[in-house]
């Protein structure tokens, strides 16, 4: 339902003024700054709210303290100060300060994060999930997996930090020398890392706008298309695909709405909910599957915070379903507005 009167909605974002590890340069650039601006462009644009924009992480907390927003947008993926590590850090501050705000929690992001407790929650419920093995990287020797191909992952990450292409492994020798990488680059003191069959069917993402109690609008189901890419390049997501425009997963990958047999979408949609709900996700999410051989979607990952952007892939999605950008970000909004009584 539209606001009946008018709320300052506080979005959140990165701060530009301020290094981003995560970025390939090491800085918050231009399509980051733009993605901000179309955000609050686009919340703009909507009647019954207007926009204050909190991206000085130096003055945050005080700017928050002093000119609190009815509604925090909560868009900072990047993390107070722009470290990953301390994304959890945003949401925490807003309860403390009694903000009310969307989105994931700080205990439902680092839950959601450790891929390997989301796997055996998902499995106990009986839902797909890829066959896996946990593996401790301090141990001597390191544990190999049984059969090939597998892919090597980091247990807790963001964004594919930590999987390259040559996360997925052929033989013994490649195995050890991936496990040996994630643990020379783990900033923990104690690393762990998954190893996983790796799956050859199609790989998909589904999204969900709502909540448990007042329901989801649930967006077209998207594929990721690898057939452009070079066949000497293993068909995944790596962090390239992510963050690095020159990498061939960034230029050579697209995304297509599925076309899924209604059993095996619904299935999907069952898994989704469950999953966003067992793990106290709130307002929004993305859910990601992959299909073996058997052509069944196992489930990947739950991202707590997706990516929001303009022509990120929950955009995309919420184009297929009728919404333009500003369509989608009203319904996060009202998501969390019905959520907190507001």
């Amino acid at each position: 339902m539209p606001p009946t009167a008018s709320l300052t909605i506080g979005v959140l974002s990165g701060d530009p003024d301020l290094p981003y590890a995560y970025n390939v340069d090491g800085r918050f650039g231009p399509a980051d700054i733009e993605a901000v601006r179309r955000a609050v462009d686009a919340v703009n644009t909507l009647d019954g709210y207007h926009v204050r924009l909190f991206n000085d992480h130096a003055r945050l907390i005080e700017r928050l303290r002093d000119q609190p927003p009815d509604l925090a947008l909560n868009f900072c993926d990047t993390g107070y100060r722009n470290l990953q590590h301390n994304e959890p850090n945003i949401p925490a501050l807003l309860e403390l300060l009694e903000i009310p705000y969307s989105g994931a929690t700080p205990g439902s992001m680092a839950v959601s994060r450790d891929k390997a407790i989301v796997r055996l929650l998902a499995m106990q419920h009986g839902i797909p999930v890829p066959n896996e093995t946990f593996v401790d990287l301090t141990a001597d020797p390191l544990v190999l997996p049984e059969l090939y191909p597998a892919i090597i992952k980091p247990n807790e990450g963001y964004g594919s930090v930590g999987v390259t292409p040559d996360s997925v492994v052929y033989d013994a020798v490649e195995a050890q020398a991936c496990l040996r990488r994630l643990a020379a680059a783990s900033a923990t003191p104690h690393p762990w890392a998954l190893i996983q069959d790796f799956l050859t069917g199609p790989e998909y993402t589904l999204g969900l706008v709502g909540n448990p109690e007042s329901g989801f609008t649930v967006l077209p189901v998207l594929e990721i298309d690898f057939r452009r890419l070079d066949p000497s390049l293993p068909p995944i997501l790596p962090y390239e695909s992510k963050a690095d425009p020159d990498s061939p997963y960034w230029q050579d990958l697209r995304f297509l709405r599925a076309e899924l047999e209604p059993t095996t979408e619904a299935a999907m949609i069952e898994h989704a909910t469950w999953i966003f709900e067992r793990l106290g996700l709130r307002d929004y999410a993305r859910i990601d599957f992959r299909a073996g051989a058997d052509g069944v979607p196992r489930l990947l990952d739950a991202n707590a915070s997706p990516t929001w952007t303009h022509d990120g892939k929950m955009a995309i999605m919420a184009g297929w379903a009728g919404h333009d950008y500003a369509g989608l970000l009203r319904l996060i909004l009202e998501a969390a507005r019905t959520r907190y009584g507001l």
